[in-house]
């Protein structure tokens, strides 16, 4: 199986537009983990990638010969922002999104630093709207940051959705602080044709 785990960073806030709407926010880079799973999912081989807004033709081919496409939030907000860079239908491939399995299983959006706090001990580098900043800063030091926490949005999580796929369940604490276990299922389906790939 070929799976690709990826995260998308912007160009705008949401506040630099007129509307809601995503697909005005601009690409400025994409951090994918392209992997490559066994029969019993287990990572054979896997490596990260990133790539700026003017060439994105490498994710493209990742996600076409991707099995499955994993995200946070990234059906609702990822997939809209990339969509004006390609004439390929994104939201037909097989994508799980986390944060949707979230919604459907526990009733409302969990963050992914709260996820990653409870579940695997750990945090997000940095935040998105610092992100924004160091695009429009543009130099080196500030672009080498925007690539630096996009890659490490995609290894955590590539790590909490592998947690998910082995333990069926997320932790993270609730608004009063309370831990908190949602249950989960990021098994694949068997499929009767084993050539149906990156499409539902």
């Amino acid at each position: 199986m070929k799976e690709v785990i990826f995260d998308v960073e912007t160009q705008k806030l949401f506040s630099d537009l007129p509307d809601f709407n995503a697909k005005g926010l601009g690409v400025s880079v994409v951090s994918s983990y392209f992997r490559i799973l066994d029969k019993d999912l287990n990572e054979v081989s896997g490596q990260i990638s990133s790539f700026w807004h003017s060439d994105l033709s490498g994710l493209w081919e990742q996600f076409q010969t991707a099995d499955r496409i994993i995200g946070f939030n990234s059906i609702h907000f990822d997939v809209p922002v990339l969509q004006p860079y390609t004439t390929l239908p994104l939201h037909k491939y097989n994508h799980l999104d986390i944060m949707d399995h979230i919604k459907n299983s526990f009733g409302r959006r969990i963050s992914l630093n709260a996820i990653a706090k409870q579940t695997l001990g750990t945090s997000k580098t940095d935040v998105g709207t610092n992100a924004v900043l160091y695009w429009q800063k543009g130099d080196p030091e500030s672009l080498a940051k925007l690539q630096s926490y996009c890659e490490a949005d995609v290894i955590l999580t590539k790590d909490i959705y592998d947690y998910g796929l082995k333990h069926n369940s997320l932790k993270f604490k609730d608004k009063w602080n309370t831990l908190r276990e949602v249950k989960i299922d990021f098994s694949y389906p068997k499929l009767e044709n084993s050539d149906q790939i990156g499409l539902f």
